[in-house]
C-alpha cells in the first residue's frame, strides 16, 4: 500500500512544517481512518532480530496531540517526546495510587534514592525514645517528631520543670471520634539551670579561667546561634566562633562587645531541687506500648519505608533507663555512668600526629598536672586518653605477644615514648586493639557478626574482600608457640583478619601500615576506624576522636551534657564521626548497631545518617555545626567565603604550608589565634606532611633528650647529612630556622614549650614534675 503524498510547506521562520509528516504508510493511514474523538493511538515499536516485524501498543494518547507533536517536533523527537510524556504520566498515576489506594499509603522511593535501612517498628522506635528522654540524654526542648507517634508527652529529667502547654488537651478528655493527635515534646521534671557570666578577674587576665566543674553547655542555645541551615538569618561561622569564645570567657580580658550578653550565655550550672519549690510535677507517663490499640483504625506504621516490613527486628532488649543526677548531687567528681574518655585509633607506626593530638589534650584538658604527682583534684572529674593501637595491618590479628611487643615498640619509637613517663600514667592509656575480641563484646551483635565476613570492611556499600590465601597465610604464621591456638581455632575460620598478605608486598592494601602518600592511604584502616568508634563509645562510653584532631579548649562543659553528639559534613545534613560522643550500652547504640547488622555492618557516616534519618532519631543523635569542631570545612568548599574565620583557609593543606600572605599570622598570634573559641579542629588526613619540617623531631628538652636524639639522628641518615655528636652540634642557629613558620609548626612548638616548663598551658598552669 502506498502511502498518500501531501506536499510540503515551506518551512517557517522556527525551521517546522505546519503538515503531517509520517514515518511509514501505516501512520498514514491510521490517521487517515481514525475516529477525530479517539483517546487512543496505536504506537509501533520496532522488534530486534525479527526483520521488519513491529510490535503495535495502544495507549491513552489522542491521535489530534500525537500529530501535533509529530509535526512540530519532527519524526524523530516527536515519538520520544511522546514516550517520555507518557512515562511520566504512568509514574505520576502509579505514585498516587501507592499513596492514597495502597495500605502502606507511602510515595514510592525514586530509583535514584538510596535503599531504605529502617528494621525497627514504630512501637520499638518510641521505646528508644523513651529510654534516652528517661536517662536524661535529651536536654533539649527541641521537637520530637511527629511520625515517631508519643500520644502524650514524656517526663524529661534533662530539662528544667516546665508547665504542661494549656493547649494540650489530655487523651481521656478527647472524644472517642477525633483523631489521635501526636505530642512533639516533652515535659521538664529536672533542676533549674543558673547560666554564667565567665570573665577572667583582675589581677588573673593574662589567661582564661577553667570551665566551673560540674558547668553543662547548653547545645540548644548553641545551635540556635551556629546551625547555618536554620532560621532565616545567615548564621557564619565566624559568629559561632565569637559566641563560643565570649560566653566561654576565652576573651580572658581582652573584651571589646558592649552591651547586654545575656542571649550568648551558653553554659549554666544546675541547681539542687529547693524545699520550697512548689512546682507539682506532672504525673509518669504511662508506657508506650498502648499505641496499636489506639490506633486500630489506622496504619500504625505510616510514614515509614522499612528495609523490609516482613523482616522487622524483635523489639530490643534495653536496660532499664539511668537515674539522672545533677552534678551538685554526686557524691565524688566523676559520673560512673558518664566516663571521661577520650578515645583514638591508630595503625601503624606512631608518627608526629598522635605525638600532636595527645600534647593537645595534655595542654588543654584539666589534668592537674600543675599539681604535685598524687595530689587529687579538689572536685574535678579528671579526664583520660585512651590511644588505641592496632599493631598490625587493618586486616590482622594480633600475636599471642602482642601487648608486650606493643610497649616495646611504643617505648622504642621517640614520638611515642615520652608518653609512657610515670608523669602521664593516670591521664594516657595505651591499648591494644583486637576486632574479635571486641565485637565479641557488643552485645546486640557478638553472635551474628561472624556471618558477615565478607562485608566487614564495607565502607558506604564499597566491600572490601580479604582474599582467603592471605587469611590462610597469615593463620599459619601466628600458629607457632601461641597458647590460645585452641581457643582461636572456632574463630579462625570466620575471623577476616590476616596478619600478613602472602603476595603485594608495601604497596599491597592489605599490608599497608598508616598512610604514607596520597596514593598510598591505608584505607582498610580508615574502614576499620569507622566502625571501632562506635564498639569503643557503645562499649565503654566516651568521646571518639579521628587521629587527625587537635584539642583547643577545656571541654567541661561538653563532658557536663549527657546527649549524644557527631557534627555535620560541611554544607551536607549528614554526619561527620570525626568527633562522636556516645553513652555507654545505650538505647541509641543497639539501634546502631543492630540496624548496622542488618546493613552490612556499614558504620560510614554517611550510612549512619541514613540509620537515623529513616527511624526519625537524628535528636538523639544531635548533629552540631562543624564550627565547633571544623572550623575550616565550609571555606574550603568555597562556602562562607564573604565572612570567613580565622585563620582563613581555603584548602587544609594550608595548616601545613601556610599562603605567604597570611604567613605573619601563626607567629604574631600563635596558638590564641588558632580559631578560638572552637573546641577542636580536623585537619582531615596529610598524614604524610610534618608538622614541622624544620624541627621533625620531639622537641621536649633534656627529660626526654634520648627520643629526640634518637629521632635526629633517623632524620639524618634518611637526608644523607652528617650525624650530631655532641650538644653543641644539636644546637642549630635561628638563622637556619624557616623564615616564615606554618600554623602547624607554632601550633607543635607551643605545646613542646609547655612540656619542656618554658611556658605554661592555655589556662596558665605551669606543669610540675
Amino acid at each position: 500500500m502506498q502511502s498518500l503524498f501531501i506536499p510540503q510547506r515551506e518551512r517557517s521562520l522556527k525551521g517546522r512544517s505546519s503538515l503531517p509528516t509520517f514515518s511509514t504508510a501505516f501512520e498514514e493511514k491510521q490517521y487517515l481512518t481514525s475516529r477525530p474523538r479517539s483517546w487512543f493511538m496505536v504506537l509501533t515499536i520496532p522488534l530486534p532480530f525479527l526483520g521488519s516485524r513491529k510490535l503495535n501498543i495502544p495507549v491513552p494518547i489522542p491521535p489530534r496531540i500525537y500529530h501535533i507533536v509529530l509535526t512540530r517536533c519532527g519524526p524523530r523527537r516527536g515519538p520520544a517526546i511522546i514516550w517520555l510524556a507518557f512515562l511520566l504520566i504512568f509514574w505520576i498515576v502509579y505514585a498516587f495510587s501507592r499513596r492514597y489506594g495502597s495500605q502502606d499509603g507511602k510515595w514510592p522511593v525514586p530509583f535514584t534514592s538510596d535503599p531504605p535501612t529502617l528494621v525497627y517498628s514504630r512501637e520499638d522506635l518510641q521505646r528508644i525514645w523513651e529510654w534516652e528522654i528517661s536517662s536524661g540524654h535529651y536536654q533539649s526542648s527541641r521537637k520530637i517528631p511527629d511520625k515517631i507517634g508519643f500520644e502524650s508527652p514524656l517526663n524529661n529529667p534533662g530539662i528544667p520543670r516546665s508547665k504542661v502547654p494549656s493547649s494540650t488537651l489530655p487523651n481521656r478528655f478527647r472524644p472517642p471520634s477525633a483523631k489521635i493527635r501526636h505530642v512533639d515534646y516533652s515535659i521538664g521534671i529536672g533542676p533549674k539551670r543558673v547560666y554564667l557570666d565567665i570573665q577572667s578577674q583582675p589581677p588573673h587576665v593574662a589567661y582564661p579561667p577553667r570551665p566551673i566543674p560540674g558547668s553543662v553547655a547548653d547545645l540548644d542555645v548553641v545551635m540556635d546561634h551556629c546551625d547555618f541551615s536554620t532560621g532565616k538569618a545567615r548564621r557564619y561561622v565566624r559568629d559561632c566562633l565569637e559566641i563560643l569564645r565570649l560566653g566561654g570567657g576565652l576573651d580572658n580580658g581582652n573584651r571589646v562587645r558592649r552591651g547586654q550578653m545575656d542571649d550568648w550565655k551558653y553554659i549554666y550550672m544546675e541547681q539542687s531541687q529547693a524545699e520550697n519549690d512548689t512546682t507539682p510535677l506532672p504525673p509518669r507517663t504511662p508506657p508506650t506500648s498502648g499505641y496499636n490499640q489506639r490506633a486500630s483504625n489506622e496504619d500504625i506504621e505510616a510514614g515509614f519505608i522499612f528495609r523490609d516490613r516482613a523482616l522487622l527486628e524483635d523489639h530490643p532488649h534495653l536496660p532499664p533507663p539511668v537515674p539522672y543526677t545533677p552534678s551538685v548531687a554526686l557524691s565524688s567528681p566523676c559520673d560512673e555512668d558518664y566516663p571521661r574518655v577520650y578515645h583514638m585509633f591508630w595503625t601503624g607506626p606512631f608518627t608526629d600526629k598522635p605525638y600532636l593530638a595527645l600534647l593537645s589534650f595534655l595542654f588543654t584538658q584539666n589534668l592537674g598536672l600543675h599539681l604535685p604527682i598524687g595530689t587529687p583534684l579538689p572536685k574535678v572529674c579528671r579526664p583520660k586518653f585512651w590511644l588505641w593501637i592496632n599493631p598490625g595491618p587493618a586486616a590482622s590479628v594480633p600475636n599471642p605477644s602482642a601487648v608486650h611487643d606493643m610497649f616495646n615498640t611504643l617505648a622504642a619509637n621517640p614520638w611515642s615514648s615520652p608518653f609512657l613517663h610515670p608523669r602521664f600514667k593516670d591521664v594516657i592509656e595505651f591499648k591494644l586493639w583486637n576486632t574479635t575480641e571486641q565485637l565479641d563484646n557488643i552485645p546486640e551483635i557478638k553472635d551474628e557478626w561472624r556471618d558477615f565476613e565478607k562485608t566487614l570492611f564495607n565502607s558506604g556499600g564499597y566491600v572490601i574482600n580479604v582474599p582467603q590465601e592471605a587469611k590462610q597465610a597469615a593463620m599459619d604464621n601466628n600458629k607457632e608457640d601461641d597458647p590460645l591456638e585452641g581457643a582461636r581455632e572456632e574463630t579462625k575460620a570466620s575471623d577476616p583478619s590476616p596478619t600478613n598478605v602472602a603476595k603485594g608486598g608495601d604497596d599491597n592494601m592489605f599490608d599497608r601500615l598508616g598512610s604514607k602518600s596520597a596514593s598510598s592511604y591505608d584505607r582498610l584502616s580508615v574502614i576499620l576506624s569507622d566502625m571501632a568508634r562506635f564498639i569503643l563509645c557503645h562499649r565503654f562510653g566516651g568521646t571518639y576522636l579521628d587521629a587527625d584532631t587537635l584539642l583547643l579548649r577545656d571541654w567541661e562543659e561538653l563532658w557536663g551534657w549527657k546527649g549524644a553528639f557527631a557534627y555535620r559534613w560541611s554544607r551536607l545534613e549528614k554526619y561527620n564521626t570525626a568527633v562522636l560522643r556516645l553513652n555507654k550500652g545505650s538505647a541509641l547504640g543497639t539501634f546502631l548497631f543492630r540496624t548496622a547488622l542488618r546493613n552490612g555492618l556499614d558504620f560510614h557516616p554517611m550510612t549512619v545518617s541514613r540509620y537515623t534519618k529513616d527511624a526519625y532519631l537524628e535528636g538523639l543523635l544531635l548533629r552540631l555545626p562543624d564550627a565547633l569542631f571544623d572550623s575550616a570545612w565550609l571555606n574550603t568548599e568555597e562556602y562562607q567565603r564573604d565572612r570567613p574565620p580565622f585563620p582563613y583557609f581555603t584548602e587544609f593543606g594550608h595548616l601545613f604550608e601556610t599562603p605567604k600572605v597570611d604567613s605573619a599570622a601563626p607567629q604574631a598570634l600563635g596558638f590564641e589565634g588558632f580559631f578560638r573559641g572552637a573546641y577542636s579542629y580536623h585537619f582531615h588526613n596529610f598524614w604524610w606532611k610534618p608538622f614541622d619540617p624544620a624541627r621533625n623531631w620531639p622537641d621536649l628538652g633534656q627529660r626526654f633528650i634520648k627520643g629526640e636524639t634518637m629521632a635526629r639522628e633517623k632524620l639524618a641518615q634518611e637526608q644523607s647529612e652528617p650525624t650530631p655528636s655532641g650538644q653543641e652540634d644539636r644546637e642549630e642557629h635561628v638563622s637556619s630556622d624557616k623564615r616564615d613558620l606554618d600554623w602547624a609548626a607554632v601550633l607543635k612548638r607551643t605545646f613542646e614549650s609547655y612540656i619542656r616548663g618554658e611556658r605554661p598551658n592555655m589556662y596558665g598552669e605551669w606543669i610540675t614534675w
